[in-house]
């Protein structure tokens, strides 16, 4: 039974390729309509609840009224079947209806919905551009997602299990009341009148302090992953305290505005408990006045008493989901900040994949300056033949690591194109893009998983064998073999720690060697990718790009001229211009910059060797 609801809605269902729309209401449905059936039962559950509910003064009126109109005898005797069907409503049908609403909405609805909204919310967000997530700190968006799930599902539950209940209870009380005596029916009719006005004026600024004690949770989260994702440049200058300071402030911030939602919640509470005894009073005092003046019987004053005191009853606990209501409400118009965000640097509608026959690499006429009116890369025109090996050189600021941003499309161009086998990636699928460049990065960074789930990322389908082949021509196996984490996994198996912080950065470096190497894509791109080695590692390593690199098209770059000297050609940068190209010796005879540069960096090296010698 359990698993026949659980199984009603897959969580984790393929997600639609569109934005979740902007507007509240819009945003609610994208998600809600994927499990309408279910709601609309819980919708039908909670009805037929509350329509038993109102059955209970009823029947307590009932049993009042022969009480005290018959003998103990003629009770038992006459009435049995009254009693028989009572009790039947009671112990077996009220319990069934409301299993049936436990199921649909615990089984059905809460763990699905929810993390339904969040794995859809997920699928949209990760596909956003870079500049996305360069522009919020990752744990507020971590926590926009996981929050609006809940917030999402719950406020939907509570809407229907508790207004709606409210709704038909009350209105079904006016009606039973209105046919004993009409006047009955005033305190409670007085009673929803100032509700709604109550709530009109309550909701919008419970929903507005809900929204910004969202807001001003979610800037917490983002502070205080900030200060552990960075930890170690914390320790490194001795900081605690000026982190202390900055996440204090959010605190701070967090606290005045949880205060404001909170006060308001405090009054909500105090109106609606005076009005709530008013309507209690004023029933029993109507009810108790009709009965003196012999207009209505013992047992209508039976289940009119019972009627408004469940009311009362029941309003604190709708008056507790309506707050959850707008609280969550707030949270979920949070969430929609970083959610219901059109995608940037989305693929084009029926955008088809690159083909990569022989791999040959042109920047035509490339404007780019990450939004700026100075700019970064000005008019760079660059074939890079098929199989062909160039090193991108240039003082820092010089636009060689935009180069490489504009070629796997982490950005659009301001003007001009790039191709790729005469295919402008500006029209390609970004994955069939990435899918056919490789690239190591000087700052590595792997994934808080196994190393063999950390090599395998560069070919999922890849064998065991080939893994620790890839891992072997990186010169990785040899340490490998020798991890254990905390969980005393070991080898392969062994967790890197997030960003791969339990080893080095030369067993980073050489980790994400052994991805490229077992990807075995056409393009590849090294970015300093042997900068954290040692020498001795260095050299083996440079045999393994040198294998690596034949019959690829190769863009390298590196501080460092003596590794990149011998690649086919050389690109040397200035401000976002091409100012050199040539070979190491045809730049060396030429005597400009890379001249400059190489005299530099070879000079520097003799005077080292000098004050040791000396």
């Amino acid at each position: 039974m359990f698993r026949f609801f659980e199984n009603l809605l897959n969580p984790t269902i393929d997600a639609a390729d569109t934005t979740p729309p902007a507007g509240l209401v819009a945003f609610y449905w994208h998600y809600a309509r994927q499990a309408r059936g279910l709601l609309v039962a819980l919708f039908v559950a909670g009805t037929i609840v509350a329509l038993m509910d109102v059955l209970i003064p009823i029947f307590i009126g009932r049993v009042v009224d022969l009480v005290s109109t018959h003998t103990a005898i003629e009770v038992l005797h006459d009435h049995w079947p009254d009693l028989l069907a009572m009790a039947a409503v009671q112990l077996c049908l009220r319990p069934l209806v409301l299993l049936g609403q436990n199921l649909i909405a615990n089984q059905g609805i809460v763990a699905n919905l929810t993390n339904l909204v969040r794995w859809q919310s997920h699928w949209h967000v990760v596909r956003q551009g870079w500049s996305f997530f360069q522009n919020d700190f990752a744990g507020r968006i971590a926590n926009r997602i996981m929050q609006t799930g809940p917030s999402l599902r719950d406020s939907i539950v509570s809407g229907t299990n508790a207004v709606w209940y409210i709704l038909v209870y009350g209105t079904s009380a006016i009606v039973l009341l209105s046919r004993s005596d009409g006047r009955l029916a005033i305190p409670i009719l007085a009673w929803f009148t100032g509700y709604i006005v109550m709530l009109r004026w309550f909701v919008p600024r419970m929903r507005d302090r809900s929204r910004a004690l969202s807001e001003a949770r979610s800037a917490l989260t983002g502070r205080v992953v900030d200060s552990y994702t960075n930890i170690l440049t914390v320790k490194l200058f001795a900081r605690p305290r000026d982190e202390d300071a900055f996440v204090r402030a959010s605190v701070d911030e967090h606290n005045d505005t949880y205060r404001r939602q909170l006060r308001m919640m405090t009054f909500f509470t105090l109106c609606l408990s005076t009005m709530n005894a008013a309507m209690v009073v004023g029933t029993g005092a109507m009810a108790i006045g009709l009965w003196a003046a012999g207009h209505v019987n013992v047992g209508i004053v039976a289940m009119a008493l019972p009627l408004a005191w469940q009311m009362q009853s029941m309003s604190g606990w709708v008056a507790f989901n309506i707050t959850s209501i707008f609280e969550n409400v707030g949270t979920v118009q949070d969430g929609m900040k970083s959610i219901a965000v059109a995608r940037t640097m989305g693929d084009h509608r029926d955008a088809p994949e690159l083909r990569v026959s022989s791999g040959e690499v042109t920047f035509d006429d490339v404007h780019f300056g990450y939004g700026t009116a100075r700019g970064v890369l000005h008019g760079i025109n660059l074939t890079i033949a098929p199989g062909e090996r160039i090193g991108l050189i240039g003082p820092s600021g010089a636009g060689k690591s935009t180069m490489v941003n504009v070629l796997l499309r982490f950005f659009d161009l301001s003007a001009g194109r790039i191709l790729i086998d005469g295919q402008d990636i500006a029209a390609v699928t970004q994955e069939s893009l990435r899918a056919h460049i490789a690239m190591v990065t000087q700052d590595t960074s792997l994934l808080h998983r196994s190393i063999r789930e950390n090599i395998r990322y560069g070919r999922p389908d890849a064998t065991e064998e080939e893994i620790r082949s890839a891992a072997e021509r990186a010169h990785a196996l040899e340490f490998i073999e020798t991890l254990e984490d905390w969980q005393g996994r070991r080898g392969f198996d062994a967790q890197v720690g997030e960003r791969g912080v339990k080893l080095s950065g030369g067993q980073r470096q050489r980790v994400a060697l052994a991805r490229v190497i077992l990807k075995n894509a056409p393009i590849l791109v090294l970015d300093e990718a042997t900068s954290a080695l040692d020498s001795e590692v260095e050299a083996a390593i440079q045999e393994q790009l040198d294998t690596l690199m034949e019959g690829r098209t190769v863009i390298a770059i590196a501080h460092r001229l003596s590794t990149i000297a011998r690649m086919d050609r050389l690109v040397v940068m200035d401000d976002g211009h091409i100012v050199e190209t040539g070979t190491h010796a045809e730049l060396l005879a030429r005597g400009g910059i890379y001249a400059r540069l190489w005299r530099h960096q070879s000079g520097g090296l003799e005077n080292a060797e000098g004050l040791k010698a000396g």
